[in-house]
């Protein structure tokens, strides 16, 4: 039950095309393959995480100083190794300036989420049992929300392109999309809702997403167009400008009756605790390939179930599918159906992902449950 290695293998796909959201671009969709080997034998394997900027940062922050602290020690010891990694005094460039000092910690508690969650998979093999089960086991189905609607491309109607896209997530039996908003005005991307409303039908669910792109007047402004609209958005995600994250929020909550989504940017319990207390939000979308891994998504979910917020989770389905399954206040597990937008989900796993009548099934065999194909990883290996 002892840990006797680790494995870290980045990984990283040069898209076809550009996906343009709110406050970013994506070109490439890359990922950190994390494998844990026990002495029994067992290994502990997942993917997850999509930093290409400081990719080889993360890869160092694992093998130099995460990996000698839980070398020999007990896997089954979750709290015990979380706090040996998370409380390491690493100095990455620090400057004591809170905003800059993000970035680097921002390396740590990517590089523990790896470490976090591969150890998870050991965990669960070791007991034989599905992940969602030992987190708690809920069901044993998800629903399914596609992420779409990102900036149409040159030479095509936006309007159009919104229809068009809900056409083809309604044939894949998904019955709901997140919209990505924010590049367009308000009122066009109003318009766009509309267009995903009338092409999906009254019971196809919507919920946009603004990647921090407006000012809080500005969210106000789309979160009360939607609302005279009657257009029965699920959440509104990240609509508030980054430096003004809680006090924003908190003031968009007093002027829509539409939720609000926040926290796939925070690294930590504590900044999701901020969201919740000072933000007021309804849902939080933290990603546990982001903010320190299983172990403390599995806090913050906790936290989050006693103050009456739902849990979402940023991407990643091949993780968040046990993650959604295991608590009861959780919503949807994210996709892309798009498989130009992450390739990678489409054929890393071996079996994976399985969707039927909008709902994606969990793996049950012990662990994760995802095997990942070895050509797919030796092709798109990234030397570090």
């Amino acid at each position: 039950m002892k840990i006797e290695g680790v494995d870290v293998i980045p990984l990283d796909v040069k898209l076809e095309k550009v996906f343009k959201g709110g406050t970013y671009e994506v070109k490439s969709r890359p990922t950190i393959v994390t494998r844990i080997h026990l002495e029994n034998g067992i290994i502990g394997e997942t993917y997850g995480g999509d930093e290409f900027h400081t990719q080889r940062e993360i890869l160092s922050v694992i093998r130099d100083h995460l990996t000698p602290q839980i070398i020999g020690q007990d896997v089954r010891d979750s709290l015990a190794l979380w706090e040996r990694m998370f409380g390491l005094p690493l100095d990455l460039g620090n400057r004591g300036l809170h905003q800059l000092d993000m970035h680097p910690r921002g390396i740590i508690a990517q590089a523990i989420s790896a470490v976090d969650n591969a150890m998870w998979d050991a965990r669960a093999k070791l007991f034989r049992t599905p992940l969602h089960r030992l987190l708690g086991g809920c069901r044993d189905k998800v629903p399914v929300l596609a992420i779409g609607g990102y900036t149409a491309g040159p030479g095509e109607d936006p309007i159009e392109a919104v229809k068009k896209e809900v056409e083809q997530i309604v044939s894949q039996q998904v019955h709901g999309m997140k919209l990505k908003v924010g590049r367009a005005t308000i009122e066009l991307d109003i318009e766009r809702v509309r267009a995903a409303r009338q092409v999906g039908g009254p019971d196809f669910v919507i919920a946009v997403d603004a990647n921090q792109r407006w000012s809080t007047r500005e969210a106000i402004s789309f979160c009360v167009g939607l609302e005279q609209a009657r257009l029965k958005v699920r959440w509104m995600e990240e609509p508030v400008v980054w430096y003004d994250q809680t006090d924003g929020l908190r003031t968009l909550q007093y002027k829509t009756s539409i939720p609000i989504t926040a926290g796939q940017g925070e690294i930590s319990g504590h900044g999701c605790r901020d969201l919740v207390t000072k933000g007021g939000i309804n849902i939080l979308n933290v990603d546990c390939t982001l903010c320190g891994g299983i172990t403390e998504w599995n806090r913050i979910a906790n936290m989050a179930g006693l103050m009456n917020v739902q849990m979402a989770h940023h991407e990643e389905p091949q993780i968040a599918i046990h993650l959604m399954a295991a608590h009861p206040h959780a919503t949807y597990v994210e996709v892309f159906l798009d498989r130009q937008r992450d390739p990678l989900l489409w054929h890393l796993p071996v079996g994976f992902p399985v969707i039927h009548n909008g709902m994606m099934e969990v793996p049950q065999s012990g662990g994760i449950g995802i095997p990942l194909n070895a050509q797919v990883v030796r092709q798109y290996r990234v030397a570090h």
